[in-house]
């Protein structure tokens, strides 16, 4: 009878400590979450939707522009998943590494820019978790996260880029490398 106390104690224990969690979060998390896609739904109406299209536009005729700069402001002021959308002004030979880069820096980016894919925050949370543990702040290693996944995402495009142009040549598919909008 004692073991099926405790597997009923521990059951329930494990619903209480997940509620503890759901309602720290809605007291932090999920405003600061909501406030930023308000914020950046505003800061695009305020500058223009037409305008933001023709930066990525722009953006895409240059590789590190297109690899490394697009994704970010993509990520940064559209969020997951309507990042991706930026991808139809690129040429078609470019949309996998962009695709490849968008996915990557959604995740990248969630401790420093937690609006941008808040489904994956708990991710992040959990390393943090450590570190919150031992009293210290973590910006830093948001920061670094974020620095090192804004590198690392445009190495993993230019990759995809190689990647394309290689399957092209051995399918004997032609791609365009200049943009149709």
């Amino acid at each position: 009878m004692d073991l099926t106390i405790q597997i009923a104690e521990g059951f329930i224990g494990l619903f209480k400590v997940g509620s503890k969690v759901f309602i720290s979060w809605m007291t932090g998390i999920v405003p600061l979450v909501l406030l930023l896609l308000v914020f950046m739904n505003t800061v695009i109406n305020l500058i223009g939707q037409e305008r933001v299209n023709r930066f990525a536009q722009w953006a895409s005729k240059y590789s590190l522009m297109r690899n490394m700069v697009l994704p970010f402001v993509a990520a940064f002021t559209l969020c997951n998943p309507a990042a991706f959308t930026l991808g139809k002004f690129l040429p078609e030979f470019y949309k996998p590494s962009y695709y490849a880069a968008v996915a990557q820096y959604c995740h990248t980016s969630s401790g420093i820019f937690p609006h941008i894919n808040p489904g994956e925050l708990f991710l992040y949370l959990g390393v943090s978790a450590g570190i919150t543990t031992l009293g210290l702040s973590v910006t830093p290693l948001a920061i670094r996260y974020l620095l090192v996944g804004l590198v690392m995402n445009a190495i993993g495009a230019y990759v995809t880029d190689f990647t394309t142009a290689y399957v092209c040549k051995k399918s004997g598919i032609k791609l365009s490398k200049v943009a149709k909008v």
